[in-house]
């Protein structure tokens, strides 16, 4: 009750036969809202988390009338429990993971993108709606090279795919996880592997895709096969390839963006679910960038103007 009255400026009193909240009209609806949607999902057997307070939270701040009844939400069920939108942003994406062939989720990190993308293909694992999924990144994180890197190729490799056995920890028992790997129902792979696969009746993720380069990311969306789905995931911000080289991710939104049956979601700073403090520092250097642009242009103007203006 306290986050709810704190975050909507209202207060929140139990009385006999439920609660009264107590505020300026609008934000008493933004309260109720956000309740509501509490009590829909203790209803559906979800719990009552701080993210989940956040979550209702976000909904009911995005719109007095959210664009779907609470309840009505869409849901990703797995083995280890239902996973629901935390945000607006995320259950459009979660629309769109269910309804195209190809998605992109572009955005910064703590949307939800990379995350929402497993739990929907090990729910299609589980449905047996695709045999395997198989999971990719680009092996290049912040300037470093495979080749420092000690051990053999696994043990080069495993740091740069944390992220996505993390996010399958949380779907799949740890048993069941080790036996579907091992039987090549989940697959994960650095996106070089990919090369010459055809990549049928899977549901396959590009995760930090804005470390692709235009050829790679040709390649991995010509894999897609028969009966497969594909999610492309990153943050054209953080792009940490080598200065000049463009990036395929950034590439591919431009080319694809009007081609039907792709989807695409761009999520921003205000989607972010993770600590509260994530999305002011993602906003707080986002802001700083707009105020180097003009700065930089500028410089660049009076240059080419000193080189270029002829004899006075």
């Amino acid at each position: 009750m306290v986050k709810v009255e704190k975050v909507a400026g209202v207060r929140v009193d139990r009385t006999r036969n439920g609660i009264c909240i107590t505020g300026p009209v609008e934000r008493t609806m933004v309260a109720e809202a956000a309740l509501r949607g509490l009590w829909h999902g203790l209803q559906r057997g979800e719990g009552c988390t701080m993210a989940q307070v956040d979550g209702a939270l976000r909904f009911a701040e995005g719109e007095q009338e959210p664009r779907l009844p609470l309840r009505d939400l869409p849901q990703i069920r797995t083995r280890r429990g239902t996973v629901a939108p935390r945000s607006p942003a995320q259950a459009a994406y979660m629309e769109i993971l269910g309804k195209h062939d190809i998605s992109f989720g572009l955005g910064p990190a703590g949307t939800g993108k990379t995350y929402l993308a497993v739990a929907q293909g090990v729910a299609m694992l589980m449905a047996g709606t695709v045999s395997r999924i198989v999971l990719s990144r680009p092996a290049v994180e912040a300037g470093e090279r495979l080749g420092f890197l000690p051990g053999d190729m696994k043990e080069k490799v495993d740091p740069y795919l944390r992220p996505l056995y993390d996010a399958l920890n949380d779907m799949v028992p740890g048993d069941q996880l080790t036996r579907r790997m091992s039987a090549g129902e989940i697959e994960i792979a650095p996106l070089a592997f990919m090369r010459g696969r055809t990549l049928a009746n899977c549901f396959a993720i590009l995760d930090e895709a804005q470390n692709t380069t235009p050829a790679q990311m040709k390649m991995f969306l010509t894999r897609l096969g028969e009966g497969s789905r594909m999610v492309i995931t990153g943050d054209p911000s953080q792009i940490d390839l080598p200065n000049g080289q463009p990036s395929g991710l950034v590439e591919a939104v431009n080319i694809l963006q009007n081609v039907p049956g792709i989807g695409m979601m761009r999520f921003s700073e205000t989607d972010v679910v993770r600590h509260p403090l994530v999305g002011r520092i993602v906003a707080a250097y986002n802001r700083a960038e707009e105020r180097a642009e003009p700065a930089q242009h500028t410089r660049r103007g009076r240059g080419w103007a000193g080189e270029h203006a002829g004899p006075k």
